[in-house]
């Protein structure tokens, strides 16, 4: 469905007493970016209904139009319908994401029953879909270009999956199920995000620091007096802090300690629970399915997805599976052999797996992944991410601190072509802070646009890198560097795009494809070329030195199996919760537990993300779509064979990709834009050897 949740409302003359809402203002800001320092809360409820009641008349309008239904008067009205309330949804979403307070919270839980209500009433407006009916079905006869083409049948797709051909009665059902929905996933995110805030472990003695890295210590300092616990130190589930703690604490009952209070986010048995939450999402979505005459939420989901159904999907999960449980083993195997030889041998257990394998990658690799860090600042590696955009594709970014930004940790960007032009605005937000949720993404204050002006995006990305500590700047391993790299992927795929309407704009792709174009852009960064370029020590500014270049390359598909088998578990995971058939709520931890043995996980290893704090399936967008990071992978590891074989930076090759993949947003179906570019599709060969899945056993 196009932005049936959209309205389009006057933004003048709004007052609360004797204060203009600058939400219902026109932005009079450098680019249009919003006035974030002008924004209140008490702004966001007034502007959200002021946008349904101006949305309603809107769309009434067109459904009462008397002139036969056209693109232009029904499909493309729509398109640009709630232009504005999008503006301020943006704004409200992006800030309870990386801003949150009790007050958005609130305003959250109140008014996504009358978002989701607004929504609901212009999917099943008889009189609307009709119109929208008869101009999808004269669509051969009428000379539209491949853009509108697209934009007709998802709007008119919008429509049946948002139940317009229902009965009354199961009309009146699907509300209510999606009212439900919504409010158990703000409830979701409210709970992990809650919960990961409240556990702490606060160290009192120096000697259980032991083995952890000074700026992990430093990091630790700086986060117990945050928390008043100054002279002490405190490590969090936050993953900057989780992380390091299970890698390098020789304290092996401290990161027991650590291990279970991260496997437990959620699960707490407290006012931040989310064992039932979980079961009655599972539950409901499979009903609204069922409803909507799917078998399961997955076949509802993956309809709209380049796998099209569950089948597809475990068909890909089922390839890389055997390969990577028993790479998994032989890294365990690697693992309980160490420990064997140590002078108090114990059995391999899941909380001493990132420590291991820290000790196998100095001892059988000679590597210290420690050691990358200095090379890798946050401002170097952003450095070097603008670097290699600009020789792709000719753009820079600028910083510019006459933006507006919405917290003193970020920092506002242009973006131009080479000769000039505006591309858009991007703003950085690297730090993590009690009121941003966990993890790194990629999001639109504006996306782009031509239909009504030459529209430009303002795209933020967001990540939870330890803030700067004693004096030196926040340092990356080369693995949280990747993590920039990968979430600026998303931002340039949206910044470049090149598309006439807002709705197939930028990220606007099926979900299996969204993170094509990010994960390609890893890719660069572990290139020798590259890595000369732009990897220099933050204190000497030496390059990054070739021995420990090779020592990296030597062990970069150790612990692969750890990383593939902790994914694809959860990815197995998120597909048996949305493959149910049966609506009874399941027992969230039996289910899980069945789930593990089913597959054969191995006790050493969890999933990446048990079900309590599985945010991507239970409040994000990756219900029966977490998959879509390996689907994703097959095609970037196949993509940069052409880079590998042409050049890294051949300028054909990369305007292919940005003409084909980055420009073209949602405007084509995903596999066509794939293989213009390529020429073919895609094999999986090249991911399976890039992973060290040709072969299950590591080579030291």
């Amino acid at each position: 469905m196009t932005q049936l949740l959209h309205a389009v409302f006057i933004w003048s003359g709004l007052v609360m007493g004797s204060d203009v809402n600058p939400l219902m203002q026109a932005y009079h800001t450098p680019f249009g970016v919003p006035p974030f320092s002008d924004i209140r809360s008490e702004h966001f409820l007034p502007a959200f209904r002021a946008g349904i009641e101006a949305n309603r008349k809107e769309v009434d309008a067109i459904a009462a139009n008397p002139d036969p239904a056209t693109f232009a008067n029904t499909i493309e009205a729509l398109e640009f319908a709630g232009a504005d309330l999008q503006r301020v949804s943006n704004v409200f979403f992006n800030l309870r994401s990386s801003l949150t307070s009790p007050e958005l919270n609130q305003i959250a839980t109140e008014i996504t029953p009358e978002l989701t209500k607004l929504s609901d009433d212009l999917a099943l407006n008889e009189t609307l879909f009709k119109r929208v009916k008869d101009v999808y079905n004269a669509r051969n006869s009428m000379s539209l270009n491949t853009e509108q083409m697209r934009l007709l049948e998802n709007t008119y797709q919008g429509f049946v999956r948002g139940g317009a051909n229902l009965a009354e009665d199961a009309k009146s059902q699907l509300r209510k199920l999606n009212e439900e929905l919504a409010l158990l996933q703000i409830a979701f995110q409210n709970n992990q995000l809650n919960d990961t805030n409240q556990w702490e472990l606060v160290i009192e003695r120096a000697e259980d620091l032991a083995g952890l890295p000074e700026g992990v210590v430093a990091a630790a300092a700086e986060t117990a007096t945050e928390r008043g616990h100054t002279g002490k130190w405190v490590f969090t589930t936050h993953r900057p802090s989780f992380t390091p703690f299970m890698q390098f604490a020789d304290n092996r009952s401290l990161r027991e300690q650590m291990f279970h209070a991260y496997a437990s986010v959620g699960n707490r048995n407290n006012e931040n629970d989310n064992k039932g939450v979980v079961a009655k999402i599972a539950s409901l979505r499979a009903k609204r399915a069922q409803l909507l005459g799917y078998p399961t939420h997955a076949h509802f989901v993956l309809d709209q997805n380049m796998a099209k159904t569950p089948e597809g999907v475990y068909g890909l999960l089922d390839q890389v599976w055997p390969a990577a449980i028993e790479k998994a083993k032989s890294e365990a195997k690697m693992m309980q052999e160490m420990i064997n030889q140590s002078e108090t041998p114990f059995q391999l257990k899941a909380w001493d797996w990132w420590y291991y394998a820290e000790k196998i990658r100095k001892e059988a690799f000679d590597f210290d992944e420690e050691l990358t860090r200095p090379y890798f600042s946050v401002a170097s590696t952003f450095e070097a991410a603008c670097t290699v955009m600009n020789r792709l594709f000719g753009v820079t970014f600028t910083k510019n601190e006459k933006i507006p930004v919405y917290h003193k940790d970020v920092t506002a960007y242009e973006v131009r072509e080479k000769n000039g032009d505006l591309v858009g605005i991007y703003y950085a937000d690297y730090y993590v802070r009690p009121s941003k949720r966990a993890g790194a993404w990629m999001n639109s204050f504006r996306k782009q646009s031509k239909a009504q002006g030459d529209v430009k995006p303002i795209v933020v990305n967001c990540f939870n890198f330890p803030a700067p500590a004693g004096g030196k700047p926040t340092l990356l391993t080369f693995d949280q560097a990747a993590t920039l790299f990968h979430e600026f992927g998303h931002a340039i795929h949206g910044l470049l795009s090149d598309c006439h309407y807002n709705s197939l704009s930028g990220t606007s792709v099926d979900r299996d494809f969204v993170e094509y174009p990010s994960q390609v852009m890893e890719n660069w960064l572990g290139e020798r070329e590259v890595l000369k370029m732009v990897a220099r020590h933050y204190e000497t500014g030496e390059p990054m030195p070739d021995q420990l270049i090779d020592r990296m390359k030597r062990a970069g598909t150790f612990n692969q199996g750890f990383a593939t088998v902790e994914y694809l578990a959860a990815s197995y995971l998120d597909m048996k919760w949305h493959t149910l058939s049966d609506l009874t709520e399941q027992d969230t931890l039996a289910f899980e537990k069945k789930t593990m043995d089913e597959l054969g996980l191995i006790d050493e290893i969890i999933p990446r993300y048990r079900s309590t704090y599985f945010g991507h399936i239970f409040s994000g967008g990756y219900a029966a779509g977490y998959y879509s990071y390996i689907w994703a992978e097959i095609l970037d590891a196949d993509t940069f064979e052409v880079f590998r074989e042409k050049g890294l930076f051949d300028s054909a090759t990369a305007q292919s990709f940005r003409k084909h993949i980055l420009s073209s947003g949602g405007t084509v179906e995903p596999m066509k834009l794939y293989q213009s570019f390529r020429g073919k599709e895609p094999s999986i060969t090249p991911l399976l050897k890039r992973r060290g899945l040709d072969s299950a056993t590591p080579t030291p």
